[in-house]
């Protein structure tokens, strides 16, 4: 991977082992996410570029070691992340199109990109950014400048992504596969257009986690779903063909009504009996004590099959995140769930989504 680091004089750093990386989290996690990167990592310095959420980050590891470790054991609030290939220093307004025209020019040079079908381009920028205008209008112009490389630009599904991100002083650009920037959505920010008559943006965590965690929920006959009120996760399941029980003391939205392949119980989930195995999916997003969730979820789960999956979203009410988590899965192994991935998901608010398998 070919790392290099330009400032405004045009002259470049050899960085040794060091490598440079723009990380992003959700709002108000980048703390945890750079928590992450120490225990994974050992030492690192970070400077904040949007407060919360977006770090310049310095790890002791070379590229490759740092994506390998990355792709080996995925984070759970590290969203984003790319490489540091090249970056300038603007000292003034005026500099900025100089500094956009050795952006191009460093890209068209990277032997990469000259056989790639598909390229994507996704800049982004901080509030106080050098570039007054918005990020699409910063993509067309860019977009433009690389036409010399022959390649289609696509938003996703592109061969390489190169990521830039113009701050109120920086210009910083990579080069990577999709894979190894964690997400291949700019920045992460994995956007759904809002539907017609949809119920709840609760969806859109089923749909994320649908794409995130690559499950089929077509493959599914008959899910439980604990706390639906209002309904937005039984919706989408439904969608898929699901056959869906909805435990709630709380009413559906009136869409859900005749739905034949729905039945709803208006009980507290607690209260409730169900038939050992019958159900192949568990899904929980419920406003609760995350401790009181997963022991609620963990005494229905004699319901699920073996082989079964659960989804379930974890509300991080507590200042230790990352001890309530470790709690909280622990309370689901002892219950015989095989975590596949914990993710905090870009639509996740204070909570991260838990992928599990019954055992």
């Amino acid at each position: 991977m070919k790392i290099q680091e330009m400032e405004a004089n045009g002259t470049a750093e050899k960085l040794g082992a060091a490598t440079h990386w723009i990380c992003t989290a959700n709002h108000g996690f980048a703390p945890y996410a750079q928590e992450e990167l120490r225990r994974m990592f050992g030492a690192v310095k970070s400077t904040v570029i949007i407060p919360g959420e977006m770090l310049r980050v310095t790890l002791q590891k070379e590229a490759e070691q740092v994506i390998g470790a990355i792709l080996s054991k995925p984070p759970i609030f590290l969203r984003h992340l790319f490489h540091i290939d090249w970056e300038w220093h603007v000292l003034e307004q005026g500099d900025l199109a100089e500094a956009i025209d050795a952006l191009s020019a460093f890209v068209l040079s990277d032997p990469r990109l000259l056989n790639a079908g598909k390229i994507a381009v996704q800049p982004r920028k901080s509030e106080q950014s050098l570039w007054n205008g918005s990020a699409s209008e910063l993509r067309e112009l860019l977009q433009d400048k690389l036409c010399g490389l022959k390649a289609e630009f696509v938003v996703r599904d592109a061969d390489y992504i190169v990521s830039v991100f113009v701050g109120k002083e920086f210009v910083y650009a990579g080069i990577s596969q999709p894979e190894y920037n964690i997400s291949d959505w700019n920045g992460g920010a994995v956007r759904f257009q809002r539907e017609e008559g949809q119920i709840s943006r609760a969806k859109f965590k089923l749909l994320e986690a649908e794409l995130t965690f690559g499950i089929d929920f077509t493959a599914y006959r008959e899910a439980l779903d604990i706390g639906a009120a209002p309904g937005g996760w039984t919706s989408f399941l439904l969608e898929r063909g699901i056959k869906v029980t909805a435990v709630d003391p709380a009413k559906m939205h009136p869409s859900l009504k005749n739905e034949p392949r729905l039945t709803i119980i208006r009980k507290n989930a607690g209260e409730v009996k169900l038939r050992e195995h019958q159900f192949d999916l568990l899904v929980c997003d419920m406003s609760w004590s995350p401790k009181l969730t997963a022991k609620l979820v963990s005494e229905l789960l004699y319901a699920l099959v073996p082989g079964g999956t659960a989804i379930i979203t974890v509300k991080l009410l507590s200042k230790k995140p990352m001890a309530l988590i470790q709690e909280v899965i622990e309370t689901f192994q002892q219950s015989r769930m095989q975590v596949q991935r914990a993710k905090q998901l870009f639509h996740n608010r204070d909570e991260i989504t838990l992928y599990m398998i019954k055992y």
